[in-house]
């Protein structure tokens, strides 16, 4: 149906709590890509919450397919959130009669003109004020918003957040990679950042360039002072930061190495 006639009653528990999960899917020439990863991480983080549901039993995979086609787009945006029900309102879980609420909307993707790749993007600074289980594909993300919202204000493009202790952990809807001296830096996984699908999908390519990796932690005087920076995420696939804050990283347009993952994340496409 169209959007605008989709009703979701008002005790729904994502609404009232953000009690529930997500996922961003979007098609290349009409097909899904890493749909495989993207269920597997639902999966996860629908039972990290203890919400009971099984998406391959629901037929979730099938559903996304009939969506894609009957949306008529060339390229589509799949956003699917799955929320534990509707129940009367109480902290504590609702019994197991009540039955998971799921949605999906597709919509039309417009990516980025290929110049934005070839100018790089500026970035902001802000301190990250998530919660502890950032792994965890949660609706819940008025921290995100906030640093985002700073983020356009400023002009920029991404917020990259950093932890107490100055680290920087990831942006506010993507993952964050400093090149230094021909090493590609990535935070480490777990509570603290998501497991990106892109995240993933680029480190196992630059394992497979023979690009030097280490998953550790990066300041943010690391990052400033970067032979290379890059984000990247479902929308934004891998593009090369040229600013943070006031500081321009390198010599200002996207590095080398950055370009080169560009070109191999492309290529897993075709």
């Amino acid at each position: 149906m169209a959007i605008e006639k989709a009703m979701i009653p008002i005790e729904d528990r994502g609404f009232q709590f953000a009690d529930g999960v997500y996922e961003v899917i979007a098609t290349y020439e009409g097909c899904p890509y890493a749909l495989e990863e993207h269920l597997q991480r639902m999966e996860r983080s629908l039972k990290e919450l203890c919400i009971k549901m099984d998406i391959r039993d629901y037929g979730l995979e099938s559903l996304i397919a009939e969506g894609v086609c009957r949306s008529g787009f060339s390229e589509s945006m799949i956003y699917i959130q799955i929320t534990r029900g509707v129940a009367p309102r109480h902290h504590e879980f609702p019994g197991p009669e009540i039955k998971p609420t799921v949605v999906m909307t597709i919509k039309e993707l417009r990516r980025l003109p290929t110049a934005r790749y070839d100018e790089g993007v500026r970035v902001v600074s802000k301190p990250d004020l998530r919660w502890k289980r950032c792994d965890i594909k949660s609706v819940s993300l008025l921290a995100n918003i906030l640093a985002k919202q700073q983020a356009i204000e400023a002009g920029a493009f991404e917020a990259f957040l950093f932890d107490e202790q100055g680290r920087i952990t990831e942006g506010a809807s993507t993952s964050a990679f400093c090149i230094r001296v021909g090493t590609l830096w990535a935070t480490p996984s777990g509570p603290h950042i998501l497991p990106s699908i892109t995240r993933g999908i680029l480190l196992d390519l630059a394992c497979k360039i023979q690009l030097p990796v280490r998953e550790e932690f990066c300041s943010l005087e690391d990052y400033l002072g970067a032979d290379e920076v890059f984000l990247a995420g479902t929308s934004a696939e891998a593009i090369g930061v040229v600013q943070i804050d006031d500081v321009v990283i390198g010599e200002g347009i996207p590095g080398p190495i950055t370009m080169r993952l560009r070109k191999a994340f492309l290529q897993t496409v075709e």
